[in-house]
């Protein structure tokens, strides 16, 4: 399951082009990778500022977004549900 996990991240959007690997991306898989790790060891639904809390981060603004952005991201490629708005979970196997 996480190896289909990570090459569903490692895929491109449709219609947009490769991504060169850049810094900035490999930092950005690392986080979608931290990302399902929390939700691989909560035992239910989280919202971003859980997530945020639970990855050490700060509760900024800002940090809280970014992780909402990635959440919206991952649930729109089907790695993770949102059965409520703004609460994300890993789907049912």
């Amino acid at each position: 399951m996480r190896i289909t996990r990570k090459t569903l991240l490692e895929l491109p959007e449709p219609g947009r082009p490769i991504p060169s690997a850049t810094g900035s991306e490999l930092s950005d898989k690392a986080a979608y990778q931290e990302i399902l790790a929390v939700f691989a060891d909560a035992g239910g639904p989280l919202r971003a500022r859980g997530v945020c809390e639970a990855m050490d981060l700060d509760l900024a603004p800002n940090h809280i977004n970014n992780v909402r952005i990635k959440l919206k991201r991952l649930a729109g490629r089907g790695i993770l549900t949102e059965p409520e708005l703004g609460l994300f979970t890993l789907p049912w196997p």
